[in-house]
């Protein structure tokens, strides 16, 4: 699975490699509160952080991204593509998730998250044509929820002790997962609203 740059108005989202990693340092550092349920480097571990996720990418199950601030140049944070599936035809993409998701306290709130999601999902939903996209946090994390929800998502429940988690002092645990989806049917409804919230965010007004 390989992701293309994808380029909106606020953000850019260009394919993970080492030469984002010391922007990545910086914004990981910014404001850790945030984080507490989310897999942040430290600023030291971004160059392990980007081999750890492009030896992800070389399995075929990762296509991850560094999100380019188009105000500043500068990399503010990181998501992917993950996991993609395939059920009716070994050509043909059905489903596939967006997460490994962080965002520098800065760049929290700017509208950077909802356009980086709607290129992320048109680009699924338009181009790779799958039948749903997918996102899941930590069961606990009520500001990553509240986020996934403010960009159309729709909860499915959670699935208990269904991945690992990223929380301090919780190495080894398990984690229950709050399960959320867009379908390929719900995306037409789903478009207009997070482009006018993403005008709303660069300023432009809802034209």
């Amino acid at each position: 699975m390989e992701g293309p740059v994808l380029e909106g108005g606020l953000v850019r989202l260009e394919p993970l490699a080492h030469r984002h990693a010391a922007d990545l340092a910086v914004a990981a550092e910014e404001d850790r509160d945030s984080y507490a349920y989310t897999w942040v480097p430290r600023a030291g571990e971004t160059e392990a952080y980007v081999d750890a996720q492009l030896a992800r990418a070389a399995t075929g199950r990762l296509a991850p991204y560094a999100q380019i601030s188009l105000a500043t140049g500068r990399a503010v944070g990181a998501t992917s593509y993950w996991e993609p599936r395939s059920w009716r035809a070994e050509d043909r993409l059905d489903a596939v998730e967006v997460g490994f998701t962080w965002l520098a306290r800065s760049a929290q709130g700017t509208g950077i998250n909802a356009e980086a999601k709607y290129l992320l999902f048109r680009h699924a939903f338009e181009v790779w044509r799958v039948s749903r996209v997918d996102l899941k946090t930590d069961a606990r994390n009520s500001r990553s929820r509240a986020a996934i929800e403010s960009v159309g998502a729709r909860f499915e429940g959670v699935l208990r002790n269904w991945s690992r988690s990223w929380a301090p002092g919780e190495d080894g645990l398990l984690r229950d997962s709050a399960i959320y989806s867009i379908t390929a049917e719900e995306w037409p409804g789903r478009r207009p609203a997070l482009e006018a919230r993403v005008r709303r965010a660069a300023g432009r007004g809802d034209r």
